[in-house]
């Protein structure tokens, strides 16, 4: 529906609105359809396709950083041999289960959400959408409105500036937009960066180019796990896949854990098993210390995955190395670095993190009050203070963000079913009456700590604290009480009709 000359037209109207039709999105509207038959939604979508950031990111050996068991849904087994799964694999995945529940057909395409206005007389959403293929600009009005969009910007990566990058004679890439006819063969190469996406593209490039050198300026924990799950693969023998899938599921669950829970109480044991591990792998007497030992505690920053140890080997081969140093600044060769050594480059891949976009850069008021997200207080980890019927998605930092994504999308179905059964058409979480605030992310990471101020606090204790802790969310989200000390429900107020005088 359009608006004209200040004379809107009746504005469509949905039961529930899904912004973003990626892994949590897809997911969230599958949810819908099972638990809420009968309820009314559509999912907005900015991009021309579905699948998010398995769409978007196509640089070379793209892969989860968590097991397929975990970050596939709770609700459709991931059937693919491979537990570490490639983008292609994903994006199929995400793309078959839309088809297998209907979802495909409720999702509209090139529509980017602008700002939603809460009105406490309509107990709705009022959505501004423009079509980012037109420029036509639609009004949808929702009673719940579900923002399923991330929290990194999708049309650009964080790149800092580099002094002297542009008389580098060579291509620089930023891998969120990687050509693809980019051919690196017989080329030197250097990625900059060491997180999940520099480990993934080194073994990826490196047999093709020349050699591949991973530049960081400070390390990241690496850990090889199994790129297939043999117990999966044992009980899928003579098991069906039904029974199958929630056993492994909860053994990665468990173990996942496990590893964090450890990495907290015992760091200094965390550090040695990692370091154990990566020298068995890596050539005798490689400096693991430099390369390999970052100055923070494991799980101050997320653990980066290898399947089968790809990185190490790469190493072994000599197709590939790592230089930890700082850059003093690009030159028409390459990168002079702050030691006096210079990197020859013919490509430089600029793996340098991810710019922050909290509710996917739509703006947000209640009431003619604007939102200001850095000054709220999230609730389970998914409302917000003070903004009625809203959940905002955001999976666990340690752990596969489908985990937290699919309890986000059953408690908003459960919410939904208490609130019609009881009558009420407002949930507003409400921020705890103590001060204590914390960040909402509790990570190291550059691009968490670049925008910690844009994003909601939490508390100091339950509803309001985030425990990163899937089985506490299981008992607080799935199993605790629907109503509590966090949220206030209420009814609309009947209109009050003028009587002439």
């Amino acid at each position: 529906m359009t608006e004209e000359s200040g004379s809107p037209m009746t504005a469509e109207h949905v039961d529930v609105l899904i912004v973003g039709a990626g892994l949590s999105g897809i997911g969230a509207a599958c949810h819908l359809e099972e638990e809420r038959p009968g309820t009314t939604y559509a999912v907005l979508e900015a991009r021309a396709a579905m699948g998010g950031t398995w769409d978007l990111f196509r640089y070379p050996g793209i892969r989860s950083d968590s097991d397929m068991f975990t970050l596939g849904y709770s609700f459709r087994p991931w059937t693919d041999p491979q537990a570490i799964a490639d983008g292609t694999s994903i994006r199929r995945y995400i793309e078959e289960t839309a088809r297998e529940y209907g979802v495909d057909a409720k999702i509209r395409y090139h529509h980017r959400v602008l700002g939603a206005e809460w009105s406490s007389d309509d107990a709705r959403w009022r959505v501004t959408v423009e079509r980012s293929d037109t420029g036509e600009r639609l009004t949808i009005t929702c009673g719940w409105l579900s923002v399923c969009s991330g929290y990194y910007r999708y049309d650009e990566g964080f790149t800092p500036r580099f002094e002297g990058a542009d008389t580098f004679r060579g291509q620089v890439i930023h891998p969120q937009h990687w050509p693809e006819d980019l051919d690196v063969t017989g080329k030197r190469v250097v990625v900059i960066g060491s997180g999940a996406t520099a480990v993934t593209l080194v073994p990826s490039l490196a047999p093709q180019a020349e050699h591949v050198t991973m530049l960081q300026r400070t390390p990241t924990y690496v850990v090889s796990l199994p790129g297939r799950d043999k117990l999966a693969e044992s009980l899928r023998r003579f098991l069906p896949q039904r029974v199958v899938y929630p056993v492994i599921r909860w053994k990665s669950v468990l173990l996942s854990m496990a590893s964090f829970q450890l990495s907290r109480r015992r760091p200094a044991l965390m550090k040695k098993v990692l370091r154990q591990a990566q020298e068995k792998q890596l050539p005798a007497g490689y400096d693991v210390a430099t390369h390999f030992t970052p100055p923070y505690d494991p799980w101050d920053q997320r653990l980066c995955v290898v399947p089968d140890g790809d990185l190490f080997r790469v190493i072994r081969e000599e197709k590939a190395s790592i230089v930890t140093d700082r850059i003093a600044r690009f030159d028409e060769t390459g990168i002079q670095l702050e030691s006096g050594q210079h990197l020859d480059a013919d490509v430089i891949v600029t793996a340098t993190g991810l710019n922050v976009l909290p509710v996917g850069g739509m703006t947000l008021t209640v009431d003619g009050a604007p939102v200001e997200l850095g000054e709220t207080v999230s609730y389970k980890g998914m409302m917000i203070s003070g903004v009625p019927n809203f959940t905002l998605t955001i999976g666990y930092t340690n752990a596969s963000w489908t985990l937290k994504a699919d309890l986000v999308a059953r408690y908003v179905s459960r919410l939904l079913e208490h609130m019609e059964r009881n009558g009420y058409d407002v949930a507003t979480p409400l921020a705890p009456a103590d001060p204590e605030r914390e960040p909402f992310l509790g990570l190291s990471s550059g691009y968490v700590q670049r925008s910690l101020d844009q994003l909601p606090k939490q508390g100091g204790r339950a509803p309001w604290k985030l425990y990163q802790n899937y089985i506490r969310d299981v008992v607080l989200i799935r199993r605790g009480p629907v109503e509590d000390e966090g949220i206030r429900f209420s009814r609309k107020q009947p209109a009050v009709q003028e009587v002439a005088a």
